[in-house]
């Protein structure tokens, strides 16, 4: 059953070597496993994502995958101290402050990789 079986999130890149500094240089990420002509970084509880090369990396317009933080404030502080940019959105009903949008019950932080694939932080509150 699908409910007990673990999930993978995929990272389409066009510059599989390109991704791979951005993740693992600025990001932080280590490599683990490489199959397929891609790679596996290991996060935390067990959860994993896969990148891959294709053609259709950075078409999405909506986020690939949530980092789920307990303090999304130092996460994204550490994070633009190593290069990564931050998106400013404004949404309705959420206040956006220091690149880190407040609602909904959780603070979310969107950033755009090497290949466009749009990523974010979320720390749940309450």
């Amino acid at each position: 059953m699908l409910t007990t079986a673990p999930i993978r999130a995929y990272i389409p890149t066009s510059n599989l070597q390109r991704a791979r500094r951005f993740y693992e240089q600025t990001v932080g990420l280590k490599p683990g496993e490489e199959y397929g002509g891609g790679v596996i970084y290991r996060c935390g509880s067990g959860t994993e994502v896969f990148m891959y090369q294709t053609p259709n990396a950075g078409t999405s317009k909506a986020s690939q995958a949530f980092w789920q933080v307990a303090d999304i404030e130092a996460e994204v502080a550490e994070l633009k101290g190593r290069g990564v940019v931050f998106e400013e959105y404004t949404f309705p009903g959420m206040k956006m402050t220091n690149s880190i949008a407040t609602g909904g019950g959780a603070k979310t932080a969107w950033f755009k990789d090497s290949e466009g694939n749009i990523m974010a932080l979320t720390e749940r509150l309450g």
